[in-house]
């Protein structure tokens, strides 16, 4: 993923597809010279399973990926909600493959995700990099703690991404960035891209139950 970018070049500028094999032209249009979402309905709707990054995390990358794009690329860029960041697990329906379901088989696959997330303990994550894809999207590359050896804190990864935004690369983070996971949804999005757009959906939170004592 981290070469993407350099294998592929600049997709995203020339209108090319997104990881989701959905060109940017069909998510986003320019509205008075800002980047706008384009809704559109997923039929039967996208029923995911995802893990939560915690606000306390997410608003804090948010704001600095934002310190740091916005001279750049003025209006001309969409910032993901930072209360939706998420790591996707599971689909159980997805636009390039639909399962349709009816309510009864969502409620049970709803109870199953429930049921499932009350064994599972938080997860102790570190941010491993930072990716720039060629279909233009910012990623956040997480390990699970134990298996990060680098030290990391926020700062120099903001400093790290001011240094190499000019270029395109790829970024990695030198000091640590670590966060706690403790919340799997069950995700119907009703519009394409629901989670990444901000579009209409229904979430389903469960809490990570299982005691770490």
């Amino acid at each position: 993923m981290a070469k993407d970018l350099e294998e592929n070049g600049a997709v995203f500028i020339k209108q090319g597809e997104t990881s989701q094999s959905i060109s940017l032209s069909d998510l986003f249009t320019l509205k008075d010279e800002t980047v706008t979402p384009v809704l559109k309905s997923a039929d039967p709707p996208v029923r995911a399973n995802v893990l939560s990054l915690s606000t306390q995390y997410s608003v804090p990358i948010s704001e600095a990926v934002k310190n740091i794009f916005l001279p750049y690329f003025d209006k001309a860029i969409w910032f993901q909600n930072s209360s939706l960041y998420h790591f996707s697990m599971f689909h159980a329906s997805h636009h390039i493959a639909p399962v349709p379901a009816t309510e009864t088989e969502i409620e049970a696959e709803a109870n199953a995700v429930k049921a499932v997330a009350e064994s599972i303990c938080p997860l102790h994550i570190v941010l491993d990099r930072v990716v720039l894809t060629s279909t233009g999207v910012l990623l956040g590359c997480w390990q699970e703690e134990s298996k990060i050896s680098e030290q990391q804190i926020f700062h120099d990864l903001v400093n790290r991404l001011n240094n190499q935004i000019r270029g395109l690369k790829s970024m990695y983070s030198k000091h640590e960035i670590s966060s706690t996971v403790s919340e799997l949804w069950y995700v119907e999005e009703y519009d394409l891209l629901a989670l990444a757009v901000n579009g209409n959906m229904k979430i389903r939170k469960f809490k990570l139950g299982c005691s770490e004592a």
